[in-house]
This record gives C-alpha cells, sequence and structure tokens, in this order.
C-alpha cells in the first residue's frame, strides 16, 4: 500500500480537521493510505525547543516522511496571506531532499484555513505550492467539476481546500469544506496511484 503524507501546522484546529477529511479521502481510494504529520511551533527564543514528541495529534513529521511518500497534502493556517512560520521553517530545511529528488514528480495539494473570508486564503495556498514545485512536485488543485466549489458559501478554491474559521477560530467544517475536503483528498489519491502505474 502506498501512502500519501498529510502534513499541516494547526494552531487552533481548523487545519487539522481540514487533514483529517483529506486522509478519509485519501483512504477511499483503494490501495493508498494517509500518513498524517505535522511541525513543531517555532520559537522566539533559541534556547527553547518543542518536545520530541507533540502532546496530542499528530507525530512530528521526519525526513523519511517525505523520502516514502506517493504523494502530499500540505496544509497551513493563512498568516497575512502567506503560510505559517512553523510551515516555512520546515520547507527551508529539506535542502537534503531536494538534492536528493526526494519528492520529484509526486502529486501535492495544499489547504488552508483564516479567520475570515478574504483573509488571505489563495495567496496562502500559492505561497505553499512554490516550495512543492522547487521539489519538483505535481500540483493538483480542485476543479470546478466539484459542484461544492461553484456554490459553497464558506471555504474553497480552485488552488486548494480552505475553510473559514470565522473572528472565534471555529474549527467546525461546514458540510461544502467537509465535501470538498475530501473530494480533494480523493483527487490526490487517484492520481498518485495513477502516476505509480496503478491504474
Amino acid at each position: 500500500m502506498s501512502e500519501i503524507l498529510v502534513l499541516y501546522y494547526s494552531q487552533r484546529g481548523s487545519v487539522r480537521a481540514l487533514a483529517q477529511q483529506i486522509a478519509r479521502g485519501i483512504e477511499s481510494v483503494s490501495g493508498v493510505g494517509a500518513r498524517l504529520r505535522t511541525v513543531p511551533k517555532v520559537a522566539s527564543v533559541c534556547t527553547s525547543s518543542a518536545p520530541a514528541v507533540p502532546e496530542s495529534g499528530a507525530p512530528y513529521v521526519e525526513p523519511a516522511d517525505l523520502d516514502e511518500c506517493s504523494g502530499l497534502a500540505l496544509g497551513s493556517p493563512t498568516r497575512f496571506g502567506a503560510m505559517a512560520a512553523p510551515m516555512k521553517y520546515f520547507w527551508d530545511g529539506t535542502i537534503t531532499q531536494w538534492v536528493n529528488g526526494s519528492l520529484v514528480g509526486k502529486p501535492a495539494c495544499v489547504f488552508t484555513a483564516s479567520g475570515s473570508m478574504h483573509g488571505g486564503q489563495e495567496t496562502t495556498l500559492v505561497s505553499m505550492m512554490l516550495p512543492l514545485l522547487h521539489h519538483g512536485m505535481l500540483i493538483v488543485g480542485l476543479p470546478f467539476t466539484e459542484p461544492a466549489l461553484s456554490t459553497t458559501r464558506s471555504g474553497g478554491t480552485p488552488y486548494g481546500v480552505s475553510h473559514v474559521a470565522g473572528s472565534d477560530g471555529d474549527p467546525e467544517l461546514s458540510a461544502d469544506e467537509r465535501q470538498l475536503a475530501f473530494a480533494q483528498g480523493q483527487r490526490l489519491a487517484t492520481i498518485a496511484r495513477r502516476l505509480a502505474g496503478g491504474g
């Protein structure tokens, strides 16, 4: 069974909720599994470090997760129209995988959450695509053949699924967001399987 890495950073639970729904979509495809991983927070004090194992949620990502995956779903909350610092920090440290070509030719998608409808979701999604393109990954969007993308009043973009958390940071996904996240995971897994020669 091939595994797709679902790598995310989530501070208030919204991006984690999207990651879990994307994982369900991935696992709906025969012969494909999801590997959920996260990244530690970045401390402003250099002597501070995160515990080796997170207190809850997914384990921290390791280089082997990138090497072993057959595809990648990457998620981060929106921070002024770009990915959050912990996720950027992680990608800045992937030079070995870049040199080795660990991710070349593998499919990838991106997802995000913000506090408002116009909180910079689309630019955040594009910002997450940039390191993936440098790694030689194949970007998988969310096509308008997904009916909810044209009718949603909450999250969802052709660049990748999104969630609008509101000013209170509500992590509860709308029905459209759940449907689109599942569809994005399913699409990514289907493409990964085809690229691997599994039809």
